[in-house]
C-alpha cells in the first residue's frame, strides 16, 4: 500500500482540460463504434484521474466532491459519453470504499483497476453456505466491457417472505456480456447488458443496502474519511451531474466554434453574431448553463462540508440533492436545445458535434435518477409533510 499527496484541484481539472482536444477527436469514432476509444482510456490512466475517490492507501486521492465535479464537467466538455463513463467509474470506485477491506486489499491490488456498477436491482441472490448464489441480468451497465470488478445491484430473499436489496462486488469476468447497447445518445459509454447464471458470491462481497443508503459501511480503515462520511445517493447524484455540465458547456463551445463567417440562408444577415436574435440565444443559453453550475456545485459543496464535519443528513438534504441533479439535467438540456436550435441545418450533419451533445443530454435527462419531473416530484413530496416514494434518497 503506498500514500500518496493529492494533486490540488487545480491541476486536476487542468489535466482534465489538457484532454479536451483528444475527446472531441476520438467522440464520433466512440460514438460508432459505442465504446470508449482505447487511446481515451490511456490518457484518463496516464493523468490520473480515476484515482479521484481511491482510498489514499492504495495510491488514491480521495478527492472532494467539488473537484471531482470539475474535473468530470471538463471531460465532458470534449465529449459526454466519456464523462459519464468515468462518473460512473467514481461512483463504484468510491463504492467499494464501503466494502470490508481484506475485500479492498483484493481489488485494489491490481493498478488503475476500472471498476463499473449498476443501482438497478436486476438479479435475486439466494443465501448459500459462505455466500450467495445469484441470478439476473443488468441493464445500462456503463464501461462493463472496459472494467474489471462490477458492483450490481440486487435482492435477497428476507424471512417474512419479501426482499431485501443488496449491493454485490462481481468480476466481470464472471458474467456473460450482450452487446445490446444501440441507443441514440451516449453511445461510447458501451452500456451494455450482463448476465450472472447460477454465480456464486462469497459473503463478503455483499452489502446490505439498507446501511449504505444510511451512510454505513463495513470498511474500518475509510471510517474516518472525509468522502466515506457521505451517504451513497447524494454522493452518486452529485457525480453525475457533472456530465450535464459538461455536456452544456460543451455545446457553447462548439456553437460559438462554428458561429464566425455563417450566415443564416435566406435573410439579409450574412454573418449570424450579427442578428439580434443570435445575441438572445447565446446569452439564454449561458443564463442556463450558468444554472447548471449553480445546482452541480451546491450538491457538491453540502457533500463536502458534511463530510467533513461528520454531521448527519436530514431528509429535506437528501432530497435536495437529487432537485440539484434534476434541475441540472433540465437546465442543461434546455441550453443545448437553444444553441442546436441555433445551429442550422448543416449541423444535422454527423461530424457537426452539437446534433452529438443534443443527443446526450437528452438521454441523461430520461435516466431515472436523473429525470427532473421526478426528482422534483421526490422534494415536493418532503416539502409538504410526506415520506418519499422511493428508498434511493
Amino acid at each position: 500500500m503506498v500514500t500518496v499527496h493529492a494533486p490540488a484541484k487545480t491541476e486536476l481539472v487542468h489535466r482534465a482540460s489538457e484532454l479536451i482536444p483528444l475527446l472531441r477527436e476520438k467522440a464520433p469514432w466512440m460514438d460508432d463504434n459505442r465504446q470508449m476509444h482505447v487511446d481515451v482510456i490511456d490518457a484518463l490512466t496516464s493523468a490520473d484521474l480515476l484515482k479521484m475517490r481511491v482510498p489514499v492507501r492504495y495510491g488514491g486521492y480521495e478527492s472532494d466532491m467539488e473537484t471531482v465535479v470539475d474535473v468530470l464537467a471538463e471531460l465532458g466538455r470534449g465529449d459526454g459519453s466519456t464523462a459519464w463513463t468515468a462518473a460512473v467509474w467514481a461512483i463504484s470506485t468510491w463504492m467499494l470504499g464501503l466494502f470490508p477491506d481484506e475485500v479492498q486489499d483484493e481489488v485494489f491490488a491490481t493498478p488503475d483497476v476500472r471498476i463499473s456498477g449498476i443501482l438497478s436491482p436486476g438479479a435475486v441472490a439466494v443465501p448459500t453456505d459462505g455466500g450467495y448464489i445469484i441470478n439476473g441480468k443488468w441493464s445500462f451497465n456503463t464501461g462493463a466491457q472496459q472494467s474489471t470488478w462490477n458492483t450490481n445491484a440486487a435482492v435477497t430473499p428476507t424471512e417474512d417472505g419479501g426482499f431485501a436489496p443488496i449491493m454485490t462486488l462481481i468480476p466481470i469476468a464472471d458474467l456473460h456480456v450482450i452487446d445490446d447497447w444501440h441507443t441514440s445518445g451516449l453511445r461510447g459509454s458501451g452500456s451494455v447488458t450482463t448476465i450472472a447464471k447460477d454465480l456464486f458470491i462469497p459473503r463478503e462481497r455483499v452489502l446490505q443496502m439498507g446501511p449504505v443508503l444510511q451512510g454505513q459501511h463495513l470498511s474500518k480503515l475509510n471510517a474516518t474519511a472525509a468522502i466515506f462520511n457521505a451517504p451513497f445517493m447524494p454522493t452518486a447524484c452529485a457525480t453525475i451531474s457533472a456530465p450535464a455540465l459538461g455536456l452544456a458547456l460543451g455545446a457553447k463551445d462548439a456553437f460559438l466554434e462554428r458561429l464566425p463567417g455563417r450566415k443564416i440562408t435566406y435573410t439579409s444577415y450574412e454573418n449570424q453574431s450579427e442578428a439580434p436574435i443570435t445575441h438572445l440565444e447565446i446569452a439564454e443559453a449561458i443564463t442556463r448553463i450558468d444554472e447548471v453550475g449553480f445546482h452541480a456545485h451546491r450538491a457538491a459543496r453540502m457533500i463536502d462540508a458534511k463530510g467533513l464535519a461528520g454531521e448527519q443528513w436530514t431528509l429535506e438534504e437528501r432530497a435536495r440533492v437529487r432537485l440539484d441533479l434534476g434541475a441540472a439535467c433540465q437546465r442543461s438540456k434546455e441550453a443545448v436545445d437553444v444553441l442546436a436550435g441555433a445551429s442550422g441545418g448543416s449541423s444535422i450533419y454527423r461530424d457537426v458535434p452539437i446534433q452529438r451533445i443534443q443527443r446526450d443530454v437528452q438521454t441523461l435527462n430520461l435516466h431515472a435518477i436523473l429525470h427532473p419531473s421526478t426528482n422534483q416530484e421526490l422534494y415536493g413530496r418532503i416539502l409538504c409533510g410526506l415520506g418519499p416514494n422511493t428508498p434511493y434518497i
